[in-house]
């Protein structure tokens, strides 16, 4: 059996173990929460080094990818700093091959007219290979990178403003602290509405769960959701504010989906080459498994 383990700086309340089949294979999917605490974090890295066959970095992502650029992301490195025997994955990976799925989804298996269709990106650079294809088929897209990561409350609306903002944020953000970067621990459950006028604007709300969830009103009928890392909480505060759809751009297993960086680091273990997975690599996976984004009705 193949063992994959993804270590978050998110809530321990998130916890979850699973065994999956890949490839013939069993593999055993951990999800660890460390409630924020970088410390443990790091002491678990380094304690549990060698004894998996793959780590997945969940609550932050260790690099920020804008187009072939890959700049490394300092707070989140210092996580791993003592591992030297397990590969490590962010993600990152996944994101960009596994998420450019969700257009053809929304336009085929929900309705044609999601086809075009008006969205709001939590964290553009984040998701970028989702945002790149939403621009592709000529979405009207507002990125709300600068809202969410910074608090300015400026939108990006055009691809080429969204590169010109990483330029200028992009050597800033990536030494910015955790704290600032990414909720984590307890800040992880808090809501705090803000941004209502974007979020009512958009036919589509996407980006990581914890960042939708942070700023989201009361009231978001009608709307669409894409993202991942869903809990069975996490789909029912969706569906009493009047969601009535949420893409998963991950498979539900138990009830959940789990995380880019914890699907990643599951098929970097059963693939066996104890090395972080090229997009080719992992695309080649993702088409041989039939894994695609998948649509639930709330």
């Amino acid at each position: 059996m193949k063992k994959a383990i993804s270590i978050s700086l998110g809530s321990s309340a998130r916890n979850k173990k699973v065994e999956i089949e890949l490839f013939g294979e069993t593999v055993s999917i951990e999800r660890r929460g460390v409630d924020g605490d970088v410390d443990k974090a790091i002491a678990l890295f380094t304690e549990l080094d060698g004894q998996y066959d793959a780590f997945g970095v969940g609550g932050i992502d260790l690099w920020v990818q804008i187009g072939k650029k890959r700049l490394p992301l300092y707070a989140a490195q210092k996580l791993v700093k003592n591992v030297s025997k397990t590969p490590v994955v962010d993600g990152g990976g996944l994101k960009n091959t596994l998420e450019s799925g969700v257009v053809n989804l929304l336009a085929t298996e929900l309705d044609p007219k999601y086809a075009k269709a008006k969205v709001m990106l939590t964290m553009g650079i984040d998701r970028y290979g989702l945002t790149l294809d939403f621009y592709e088929h000529e979405y009207d897209v507002v990125c709300c990178d600068l809202m969410f990561g910074l608090g300015i409350p400026i939108p990006v609306r055009t691809f080429k403003g969204l590169h010109r903002m990483a330029a200028t944020m992009l050597p800033i953000a990536i030494r910015l602290p955790m704290s600032v970067i990414y909720p984590t621990g307890e800040k992880q459950n808090e809501i705090i509405p803000k941004f209502n006028k974007y979020y009512q604007w958009a036919d589509v709300i996407a980006g990581d769960c914890h960042y939708i969830k942070r700023h989201m009103p009361d009231q978001l009928a009608g709307k669409v959701i894409v993202t991942n890392t869903t809990t069975e909480a996490d789909m029912e505060a969706f569906k009493q504010r009047g969601v009535t759809h949420v893409v998963t751009t991950t498979p539900l297993l138990d009830g959940r989906s789990f995380g880019t960086n914890m699907m990643e680091a599951a098929l970097t273990a059963v693939s066996g080459k104890n090395r972080e997975l090229t997009h080719e690599e992992l695309a080649a996976m993702i088409k041989e498994l039939d894994m695609k984004p998948t649509l639930h009705t709330l």
